[in-house]
């Protein structure tokens, strides 16, 4: 099932990559007591999310914390070494890098992306959330290869 406005997050182990190391930490924590706008891709460096969907949450960074959000992170299917390469390669320090290499957030959210037929793998679908204090107030996910309701504009524009 796939979590819904209202749900509390779903409490799986993620690594948060930093310039200092890998830091295992659980949602439960993390999400506590902060309002966060997570977002999902399909995987670090792809087109895509490399070209737009990091890229517009990096500019529009400023933009989201002033209306009251705490953090602005993002998830996918990768290990914390590719998920820390793409945020140095991107200039995201203002966005919160959460690998989920085991996929094992994506699968408890309900929102696992069948990308075998590509080589893929199974891999997250692409997303946005505002998550307030472990809670998910909105949720945007995109229909198959879109890329509108998850975007940092989308997000600003409707919080």
């Amino acid at each position: 099932m796939t979590i819904a406005v209202g749900d509390k997050l779903p409490d799986v182990k993620v690594v948060k990559a930093t310039a200092e190391g890998n830091e295992a930490v659980q949602t439960t924590d993390y999400f506590a007591g902060k309002k966060v706008v997570l977002f999902s891709v399909p995987g670090a460096f792809t087109p895509t999310c490399s070209a737009k969907h990091l890229p517009g949450f990096v500019d529009k960074a400023a933009a989201i914390k002033a209306k009251g959000v705490d953090e602005i992170a993002c998830t996918a299917v990768n290990d914390p070494f590719v998920m820390k390469a793409w945020s140095a390669a991107s200039g995201s320090a203002d966005v919160t890098m959460l690998a989920d290499g085991n996929g094992d957030l994506a699968k408890a959210l309900g929102l696992v992306l069948d990308g075998t037929g590509f080589g893929l793998g199974l891999r997250g679908q692409r997303f946005a959330a505002v998550i307030n204090d472990g809670v998910v107030e909105q949720l945007h996910v995109e229909a198959p290869g879109d890329f509108k309701v998850s975007s940092a504009e989308y997000v600003l524009e409707h919080l």
